[in-house]
């Protein structure tokens, strides 16, 4: 390997994520998942909980999964930042989300998605480089939904239900 090709490999390892798809993370099986296979989908980003008030719209992002699959992936990344509302292990989430909701859309193993810990996908999500609206997710299932182009196209709070017009009508 050159001096050159070194420098360049380096400068990419460290290099901040200008796209969702410079991102990869593990699914709730441990397997790596990048985002970059989705290129050409919209994308909708949830971060959930098994506890909360809210925890019924996996039902709906269920239906949402089965209604527009061929084109938007769903994942769900479960988080215990808001009240403890996420205790379980990866498998315990898992088995909940599927015994209880019947999910078959794809989620992440648990993250952190706000604080010192914060998912680096998460940290770029809600940053001035989605402007759409910037800070700290307030609650469990807030959405992201990324276009077709991987360019956020809205960020919605907890209350708006995953078939929500708002949503929906981002997604013909």
């Amino acid at each position: 390997m050159t001096v050159m090709s070194t420098i360049m490999l380096l400068v990419s390892m460290f290099a901040p994520a200008t796209s969702i798809y410079d991102f990869k993370f593990t699914s709730i099986d441990g397997d790596e998942v990048n985002m970059a296979n989705f290129k050409g989908k919209n994308i909708l980003i949830v971060n959930t909980a098994s506890k909360c008030g809210f925890t019924k719209q996996y039902k709906d992002l269920q239906a949402l999964h089965e209604q527009y699959g061929k084109d938007l992936v769903i994942i769900g990344f479960p988080a215990d930042n808001f009240g403890g509302q996420e205790p379980g292990t990866n498998e315990e989430i898992q088995d909940f989300c599927e015994k209880n909701y019947g999910v078959t859309f794809l989620l992440s193993e648990k993250v952190d998605v706000k604080g010192k810990d914060i998912d680096p996908l998460f940290k770029f999500l809600t940053s001035a480089e989605n402007a759409d609206f910037t800070g700290d997710i307030n609650w469990n299932f807030e959405k992201f939904l990324i276009g077709k182009d991987g360019k956020l196209v809205h960020r919605y709070r907890s209350k708006v239900n995953p078939l929500d017009s708002s949503i929906t009508s981002q997604l013909k």
